[in-house]
C-alpha cells in the first residue's frame, strides 16, 4: 500500500478523529443502530479514522429500569451484529454505548467496532450512585474485570477494562476507551491506558446538563488530556433523551495536550459532529522528551498488563485538507484576549529578570545602545520599567545612539526620540572615526575609498558598538543590557563575541521577532506612556527591519537575507518545541501559509503584511533556516544569561537547548528534499 499524499494530515503523523451525538430513541436499538451507520458513514466519507459516540447510544441512557429487560437487552445484542455487518466496508474505528450481560450480571459498556466486526468491549469501571444518578440500581462496576470474552454477534470478543486498540502501519495509534463517570473520579483508568500507550483516549458520556456543568466537563477532558500527553474525545448524551427530571446538551470537544481542537453547538435538536486531526507523532515526541511521564509508567504499572488488540485502518487515498487549527504565528496567538494575556506575562518577565539582574549586581547604572528598531526600543522600555520597580531614577539609564556609516537620519531620529521620551540620560557616540582607524589599520579597501562591503565592513561597526558599551559600562559602573532576540540568535543574525551577540544581561533573548512588535504595541496601548509616546512606538514598528550597516540608496533589508521573521519564526518554533521533520514543519506552514485571506491574524498585523507564501517559498527559507540554525550554535553556546520567555522554548545553553557547535544539517535537509513533492 502506497504512503497518503504529502497533502494528508495522515501522511505527517495526524489522526483524524471525531465525536458526534445521534438523536437517540429510547429504547429502540434497531433505530439506533441506523442513526449511528449514517454517521458512521459520515465520518468514512471525511477520512475519519477513530469515531466515538455516546454512552448507552443503543437504548438511550434515559430508559431507567427498561434496562433489565430481556426484550430491551436482546435487541442491544442484534443491534450490535447489524452495526458488525453493515460497517464492513465502512473504515472508522466507532464506538458506541451499550448494556450488555455477562454471567449474570449486567455492565454499562463501550462496544468498539471495525470493520466489519466487534473489536473489543470495555466495561464502565466507576458507576455514579449519587444525587440524579443511580446507575448501581442495574450495573455492576466494571472495576476489575479483566482478562475476560464476550461472546458477541458471532463472536468471542475482548472484554474487560484491561483493553487498548492500535492501528500499525504508517498510521500507527492507540486507542484506550473509559465511560462517563470514569474521569471525575481522583484515578480515571484512562490515565494506565495512556501510561500504557493509547494517545487517544474516548470517554461516552451521558452527563446531564446543569448550570456550569460544560465548564467542569470541559476542565476535566482538558486538564486529562495535558496529564497524559495525549487527545482526549469526549461525547455526552443529547437529543433524544428524557426530559423527565434532567436535560441533555450533547456536549461534544476533542482536546490535545490541554487545548480544545474541536467542539459543536449544544442544545442541538438533530445529530451532531465534531471533527479534527490529532497530532499523534507530537504526542509521542512529547512523552519520550517529558521524562517523568515514562517514570509515571515504571512506577504505577497497572495490576494487570494490557491486551493489545489490532486494528486495520488504512488512511484514505489522496490530499486532504488538515482540519485543525494552525497559528501562522505561533508564538502570538490571534485571539485578542490570548496575546494580551500573553504579552502582559512576556513584558513582566523581562522586567522581573532585569530588575532581578540588576538588583543582585548592584549595577550602578544600566548601559544599552538604542538604535531606533524594535529590539533595543523594547529592551530600553524594559530597562526603564526595572528602573521604576527598583524605585531608581530612570536617569541611571546610560543610553546611547551610535551612528554608523549606514545610520539613516530616521532611526537615530528616533533612537533620541525614544531616549528622550523614557527620561534615560542620552547621549550620541559615533563610531565612524574608530571604525575608520580599525579599517585603516586592517588595510581594509574602504579606508582607502573602495566602496566594498563586506563582512568586515559590517562587523567592524557591530564590534566597535558593543566594544564602546561594556567600556561605557566600566567606566559607569554599569552593565550592559543586550538588545537582540531570539529570532535572530536562531539565525544566526548576531556578531559574535564582541558584537551585538554579547552582553551582561539580555532581557530580549527569549523573545522572538514576531513576538516583541506586539510587545511595543502593548506598551503602546498600556497608558504607561504618553500619546507622543504612542505614536512614536508606532513609527518604530512601521520602521523597515535593518542592521543598518551597509550605506546606499536602497535599505539593507533583514528579511532579504535571512527570510521572512514570519516564516522563520514558524520555523523555529516547531523544530526546537517539537522536534518536527523539516517535510513536516513545510506541510503545517503551507496549511497556515498558503491563503492569506483565511483564518484570523493577530492584532495589528498590517493589511499591507499579510500576505500568502507558497510550497516552493516555504521550502527555500525553510531550508536556509536549517542551514543558518545548525552553522550558528556556537552562537547561541556563548550567549549571556537571560529569561526563557515562551512555552515555544528558548535556545539558552543552559535551560532548553543543547547541541554540539560542529552538528551537520544534512539529514535534516536530505528529509526536507525527499519528503516534499517534486
Amino acid at each position: 500500500m502506497s504512503s497518503p499524499s504529502f497533502f494528508s494530515p495522515y501522511r505527517h503523523g495526524f489522526v483524524r478523529v471525531a465525536t458526534a451525538v445521534p438523536k437517540v430513541k429510547l429504547a429502540d436499538p434497531a433505530a439506533n443502530a441506523q442513526s449511528v451507520l449514517a454517521l458512521v458513514r459520515q465520518a468514512h466519507d471525511a477520512g475519519v479514522a477513530v469515531l466515538v459516540l455516546p454512552e448507552l447510544g443503543l437504548t438511550g441512557y434515559t430508559v431507567d429500569d427498561l434496562l433489565q429487560q430481556d426484550v430491551l437487552l436482546d435487541a442491544v445484542e442484534a443491534a450490535i451484529a447489524i452495526l458488525a455487518q453493515e460497517s464492513k466496508t465502512l473504515s472508522p474505528l466507532f464506538v458506541v454505548g451499550a448494556p450488555l450481560r455477562d454471567a449474570g450480571r449486567l455492565y454499562n459498556t463501550a462496544v468498539a467496532i471495525q470493520g466489519g466486526r466487534v473489536r473489543a468491549v470495555v466495561p464502565k469501571s466507576f458507576l455514579p450512585n449519587y444525587r440524579e444518578f443511580y446507575e448501581r440500581r442495574w450495573f455492576t462496576p466494571g472495576s476489575g474485570v479483566v482478562g475476560r470474552t464476550l461472546d458477541l454477534a458471532g463472536q468471542a470478543v475482548p472484554f474487560g477494562t484491561d483493553v487498548l486498540l492500535r492501528n500499525l502501519g504508517d498510521t500507527a495509534f492507540t486507542v484506550g476507551i473509559e465511560i462517563c463517570e470514569d474521569v471525575w473520579t481522583p484515578a480515571p483508568p484512562s490515565t494506565a491506558q495512556a501510561m500504557a500507550g493509547a494517545e487517544i483516549l474516548l470517554n461516552l458520556s451521558a452527563s446531564n446538563i446543569t448550570i456550569g456543568k460544560s465548564e467542569t466537563r470541559r476542565l476535566l477532558c482538558a486538564s486529562q488530556s495535558a496529564r497524559t500527553i495525549s487527545a482526549y474525545v469526549y461525547s455526552a448524551a443529547g437529543a433524544g433523551e428524557s426530559s423527565t427530571d434532567l436535560a441533555w446538551d450533547g456536549h461534544v470537544d476533542i482536546h490535545e495536550m490541554g487545548n480544545l481542537l474541536a467542539q459543536s453547538p449544544r442544545f442541538s435538536t438533530g445529530a451532531v459532529m465534531a471533527v479534527a486531526d490529532v497530532d499523534v507523532a507530537r504526542l509521542r515526541q512529547e512523552r519520550m522528551r517529558v521524562g517523568s511521564f515514562g517514570d509515571s509508567t515504571t512506577l504505577s504499572p497497572p495490576e494487570a498488563p494490557f491486551r493489545i488488540v489490532p486494528l486495520d485502518f488504512a488512511p484514505p487515498a489522496g490530499d486532504l485538507a488538515l482540519v485543525r487549527p494552525i497559528e501562522r504565528f505561533p508564538f502570538t496567538p490571534s485571539d485578542p484576549a490570548k496575546l494580551a494575556e500573553n504579552c502582559y506575562e512576556a513584558y513582566n518577565i523581562q522586567v522581573q529578570g532585569l530588575a532581578r539582574r540588576v538588583e543582585a549586581t548592584g549595577s550602578k547604572s544600566l548601559v544599552i545602545g538604542v538604535s531606533g528598531g524594535l529590539d533595543s526600543t523594547q529592551a530600553l522600555i524594559v530597562a526603564a520599567k526595572a528602573m521604576d520597580q527598583l524605585g531608581r531614577p530612570r536617569s541611571d539609564i546610560r543610553a546611547y545612539t551610535l551612528p554608523g556609516f549606514a545610520t539613516s537620519e530616521g532611526t537615530k531620529s528616533n533612537a533620541w526620540k525614544l531616549m528622550t521620551a523614557m527620561g534615560v540620560t542620552a547621549e550620541e557616540l559615533d563610531i565612524r572615526p574608530a571604525a575608520q582607524q580599525m579599517l585603516a589599520d586592517l588595510g581594509h579597501p574602504f579606508a582607502k575609498g573602495e566602496p566594498v562591503y563586506d563582512v568586515t565592513f559590517e562587523n567592524v561597526q557591530a564590534g566597535l558598538r558593543t566594544d564602546y558599551l561594556f567600556r561605557l559600562a566600566n567606566h559607569h559602573k554599569g552593565m550592559v543590557v543586550g538588545t537582540g532576540d531570539l529570532s535572530e540568535l536562531a539565525l544566526g543574525w548576531c556578531t559574535y563575541g564582541v558584537g551585538d551577540q554579547m552582553s551582561h544581561y539580555n532581557p530580549n533573548s527569549g523573545v522572538p521577532k514576531t513576538l516583541i512588535q506586539h510587545l511595543i504595541r502593548f506598551v503602546a496601548a498600556s497608558g504607561d506612556v504618553d500619546a507622543a509616546t504612542s505614536d512614536l512606538l508606532e513609527d518604530i514598528l512601521a520602521t523597515e527591519i535593518s542592521p543598518e550597516l551597509v550605506p546606499g540608496e536602497e535599505v539593507q533589508a533583514t528579511e532579504s537575507f535571512v527570510g521572512p521573521y514570519a516564516l522563520q519564526d514558524f520555523n523555529l518554533y516547531y523544530l526546537t518545541r517539537y522536534g518536527m521533520a523539516p517535510s513536516k514543519i513545510a506541510f503545517l506552514a503551507w496549511t497556515a501559509w498558503r491563503d492569506a485571506t483565511a483564518g484570523a491574524w493577530p492584532a495589528g498585523i498590517p493589511e499591507s503584511a499579510r500576505r500568502a507564501y507558497d510550497l516552493p517559498e516555504i521550502k527555500r527559507w525553510l531550508a536556509l533556516f536549517l542551514k543558518r540554525f545548525f552553522a550558528n550554535q556556537f552562537k547561541r553556546s556563548a550567549m549571556p544569561n537571560g529569561p526563557k520567555i515562551s512555552s515555544g522554548g528558548a535556545l539558552s545553553p543552559r535551560g532548553d537547548w543543547r547541541m554540539p557547535s560542529d552538528a551537520t544539517a544534512d539529514a535534516w535537509l536530505a528529509e526536507l528534499d525527499a519528503g516534499l513533492p517534486a
